[in-house]
């Protein structure tokens, strides 16, 4: 099968939205074993903090260098490519009995999880204009299952194994996906309009913002949102370890499968930005970002209000997400997978950003403080966004 018009399945689409869950659960699958693995190396766990920051980073330079790719090659051939190296990199992280060996593949497993990113522009590229929306849900929904998952999983094998076991595990899941999406993935050829160099390629992406403005909204407002989301979850363990609630780690991982609203929430997001436009989408769920802190701030010392917010928030952010890729998507097709590399890296940025102001802000002035951090985001992205008036 070798078209660039294949029509999409609900099962190609349910394929799709597995793969990427399995494929960024690998990012996350280190942050309940970082205990573990300061025990297992004698080291502290500032530094086995480290492996999680390392991971994080190779995501972010996956993003910037391999997806470039897949404007210039053929995308199958590059995502299984990927997922081997993938397999390799989960392999060497139980095999280690070195930190530093530890480390970079840590580093190796961030650098070869952005599948999810390369079978997104997939998708919107062999998607129905009027179904594009909804699709992309449906890999975002498939992706934020697999976050959210991840954590659960990982703290229960951690719990009853060696913390290595899990890369094993994540190995193995890998490999059936590399079989599965051998035989199901279908080919889809770069565009032969497009004879740049790789080196080209990587240049080309810091002029498109201003060749496309959409992207450069899209960029700064995903910023602001995945902030104010990261900001949040890594200062909400803080404050419900904090004398006002007094809960144990357990509780704490409980709230993170709030998160599910969010992730079945992305395919309504998406319809909503076939039938009202991706743009509209972005700013009704800006404004629920915006109420999500105001009850942080409001009801931040009741369970019942940081439940309420983290729904909201978590609906919000993702809905955003979803409506910002489909707008991006239908830009070029030239030009997808830089477009997205743009559009990621400037919100895993953001995100980064946002978890360093979170802790600071939390730790030095209390939870007021913080919650101040995604009112003033908010209030850049809803700026941004309403300076922008073109409705696409």
């Amino acid at each position: 099968m070798s078209t660039n018009k294949t029509t999409l399945s609900r099962g190609m689409i349910a394929l799709m939205a597995a793969a990427s869950g399995i494929a960024v659960a690998n990012i996350y699958y280190i942050q309940p074993l970082l205990n573990s693995v300061a025990d297992y190396y004698g080291i502290t766990k500032s530094a086995a903090g480290l492996l999680a920051t390392l991971t994080q980073a190779g995501y972010a330079m996956g993003l910037f260098l391999i997806l470039p790719l897949a404007d210039l090659m053929e995308r199958k051939k590059l995502i299984l490519t990927i997922n081997v190296l993938s397999v390799l990199s989960l392999l060497v992280m139980y095999i280690s009995c070195n930190f530093i060996i530890t480390a970079i593949a840590c580093l190796a497993v961030g650098i070869t999880s952005v599948i999810p990113q390369l079978l997104l522009p997939l998708c919107a590229k062999l998607s129905d204009k009027a179904e594009r929306g909804k699709n992309i849900g449906h890999i975002m929904s498939g992706l934020l299952i697999g976050v959210l998952l991840s954590r659960v999983i990982s703290g229960v094998v951690g719990q009853h194994w060696n913390w290595k076991t899990m890369y094993l595990f994540a190995a193995f899941f890998m490999i059936i996906l590399l079989i599965v999406l051998k035989f199901t993935l279908p080919v889809c050829e770069a565009s032969k309009n497009n004879k740049m160099s790789y080196i080209s390629s990587l240049k080309s992406m810091f002029v498109l913002p201003k060749k496309f403005p959409v992207i450069r909204e899209a960029a700064i407002n995903g910023a602001m949102i995945l902030a104010a989301f990261s900001a949040l979850w890594t200062t909400l363990t803080f404050q419900l370890q904090s004398s006002a609630f007094n809960f144990d780690t357990n509780i704490v991982g409980m709230f993170g499968l709030l998160g599910v609203s969010g992730a079945l929430l992305a395919p309504l997001a998406g319809k909503l930005s076939d039938k009202k436009g991706a743009k509209f989408t972005v700013g009704i769920n800006i404004g629920i970002i915006f109420i999500s802190y105001v009850c942080f701030i409001v009801f931040g010392f009741k369970v019942w209000g940081l439940i309420l917010g983290v729904i909201l928030l978590d609906m919000g952010v993702n809905s955003c997400n979803v409506a910002n890729q489909t707008r991006i998507q239908s830009l070029s097709d030239d030009e997808r997978n830089r477009i997205t590399s743009v559009y990621m890296v400037t919100m895993f940025l953001g995100g980064a950003v946002g978890s360093y102001l979170g802790a600071l802000m939390y730790n030095h002035f209390g939870w007021y403080a913080f919650c101040a951090i995604g009112i003033i985001t908010q209030i850049i992205a809803a700026g941004v966004h309403l300076a922008t008036k073109k409705n696409t």
